[in-house]
């Protein structure tokens, strides 16, 4: 009886150890079927969004080419996703298209274009001493050469909301075809 058991238990534990070797082909093939799907949709009126030139706490204008705005996804709930879009400093028509989405799941993208990979950053000080932060040039940014979209998904994360309570339930599956919406509108 103990070694049935022994097997039993084995044979569950390989099993777990295919599913999640298999775990992490499937999501890049996910990932790669949404951005066929947003990528042959048919033309949909693009986004219209607000050039941003300069930020309180930046002195000057800005040195990169920053849009933010919302592009609903759900006309009968009214969602209503948040974006930024910073264009590359390179070669805006040639270099690539990045989506950028934070991890959470409920975090903005403020953070990825403030703290990671965007072109700005609040400066460092060891103590807060009132006032409004000051601003700086990132020049080890990714927007050297792409462009990128960080978008504040699911709706409630960051500046994303929803008009009614029915709208602001989110699944992985709302999730997915929200942003695959909201590429077919950007695009």
């Amino acid at each position: 009886m103990g070694k049935e058991a022994s097997a039993m238990v084995a044979r569950r534990s390989t099993s777990r150890r295919d599913w999640r070797r298999w775990w992490w082909w499937l999501l890049p093939l996910a990932c790669c079927f949404v951005c066929w799907v947003a990528s042959s949709a048919a033309t949909v009126a693009p986004a219209a969004g607000v050039a941003v030139t300069s930020l309180p706490g930046f002195d000057g204008p800005l040195p990169f080419s920053l849009e933010t705005g919302y592009v609903e996804v759900n006309e009968s709930t009214g969602v209503r996703l948040f974006y930024y879009f910073v264009q590359s400093e390179k070669d805006p028509d040639v270099d690539p298209l990045l989506l950028w989405l934070s991890g959470g799941p409920g975090c903005s993208s403020l953070s990825g274009l403030t703290h990671e990979i965007g072109p700005f950053q609040f400066a460092a000080k060891r103590y807060y001493s009132g006032g409004l932060p000051k601003i700086i040039y990132q020049p080890e940014t990714w927007t050297k050469v792409s462009n990128i979209i960080f978008v504040d998904s699911p709706v409630g994360a960051g500046f994303s909301y929803a008009a009614t309570q029915e709208g602001s339930k989110t699944s992985d599956t709302k999730t997915v075809k929200q942003l695959v919406i909201f590429l077919r509108k950007v695009a």
